[in-house]
């Protein structure tokens, strides 16, 4: 997350439901910049709490502003919300781009030999 998304989610004041979200989505995205790998267990601890914050907050505004300013934990969001959004937080044109990749893909699959073993 930019130095500007950071301040942006400072400045704003955050309903008290979304503290404890906001302080894990930032420590998650320090590890995802991070260089140094993490450790796995802690990693899915992390998400895990995550996961469990956003399954209970609905959205509005405060959630989407927060998210915006994360998105480590905005891509969470996405992957529990996909099959009543899709790819809801992602930009048009990526989400276009990443369909028309996928769909060229498979048809280059079909169109190929099957390999022999």
């Amino acid at each position: 997350m930019s130095q500007s998304a950071v301040s942006s989610v400072r400045a704003q004041v955050l309903p008290a439901r979304l503290r404890d979200l906001a302080m894990l989505a930032a420590l998650l995205e320090r590890i995802e910049r991070d260089a140094r790998r993490p450790d796995p267990e802690q990693y899915r601890l992390l998400v895990a709490r995550i996961r469990e914050q956003l399954r209970c907050l609905p959205m509005d505004a405060a959630l989407d502003a927060m998210l915006a300013g994360f998105p480590a934990t905005a891509e969470i969001y996405e992957n529990l919300r996909y099959e009543l959004a899709g790819l809801c937080r992602a930009p048009l044109a990526h989400s276009v781009g990443t369909e028309r990749a996928a769909r060229e893909l498979i048809a280059r699959i079909g169109r190929e030999p099957p390999d022999k073993y």
